[in-house]
């Protein structure tokens, strides 16, 4: 029987897992359907380790947003930011300055009902529909929000997205298409999963994303360097999310070759 809530769009496929679902359930969240669990429980078989991955990537995007107001941004394009869960960029953003100003974008239906509901009552944050891999569609939705201005430096965020990107839409021109639409200053934060770090267990979770409506495509360290194309990289470089400027030492004692996830940040010369 379908699940019936009262934030769910008309016309969602319930029986449809996504892999934005997928992730809020992995992160503890309340926004996922009985088919998302279903996925998510063959996720967790084929790596045990993915609720740890999934909040590594989730502390790296909070490090990152942290990084990038500490070097001036105040404004922040959030691409493929999924459904609303604990620390999400506005939160952080605002507890370190109210004045930023974020635009989330994300394709999946229940991420941007959840999002616009959330939102509705905040003048400093929004949410577009749209699809990441057509830049030129997400730009213009976001001008048209008037909340950012792209004159001045803007974080660009694709945190934990990158690996629903095949490569057949051409990852490097879409991101190029962002960094040219930002000025000098503005700032990627990146991360995605690779087979780098644990092989087979990423072999696995690509077979079992076949059956959803976002299968993965994971990317070497080298990959996802080329796709800094107009970035100064900044340290420590790419590495795994535990070691991304970690609070304290690594960060919370874990392996940091487990973290499944690449990531890095990088300053539009």
């Amino acid at each position: 029987m379908a699940e019936s809530t009262t934030w769910v769009p008309e016309g969602i496929d319930l029986d449809r897992p996504s892999a934005a679902r997928l992730y809020d359930y992995l992160l503890g969240g309340g926004h996922n359907f009985a088919h998302d669990r279903e996925l998510a429980h063959r996720f967790l078989q084929a790596q045990p380790q993915a609720r740890e991955i999934a909040r590594h990537n989730r502390s790296f995007l909070r490090r990152s947003v942290l990084f990038m107001i500490e070097n001036g941004i105040r404004q922040f394009l959030d691409l493929g930011s999924g459904i609303p869960t604990v620390g999400n960029v506005h939160e952080i953003a605002h507890n370190a300055d109210p004045a930023c100003r974020v635009v989330y974008v994300d394709y999946e239906e229940v991420a941007c009902a959840h999002s616009n509901l959330m939102l509705a009552s905040n003048p400093n944050a929004t949410i577009v529909q749209a699809d990441l891999t057509i830049p030129e569609d997400v730009l213009a939705a976001t001008r048209g929000t008037g909340l950012l201005d792209f004159d001045q430096p803007i974080g660009v965020i694709m945190a934990g997205v990158f690996h629903f990107v095949p490569d057949a839409k051409d990852p490097k021109r879409i991101i190029g298409r962002y960094r040219d639409a930002t000025p000098t200053g503005s700032m990627l934060a990146f991360s995605q999963f690779t087979r780098d770090l644990m092989p087979e267990e990423m072999d696995r979770i690509v077979e079992v994303m076949k059956s959803s409506r976002d299968p993965m495509f994971p990317r070497t360290r080298e990959e996802i360097i080329d796709l800094f194309d107009g970035y100064e990289i900044v340290e420590p470089g790419i590495v795994p999310t535990a070691l991304w400027r970690p609070d304290a030492g690594l960060d919370d004692g874990q392996d940091p070759n487990t973290a499944g996830i690449l990531a890095g940040v990088g300053r539009k010369r």
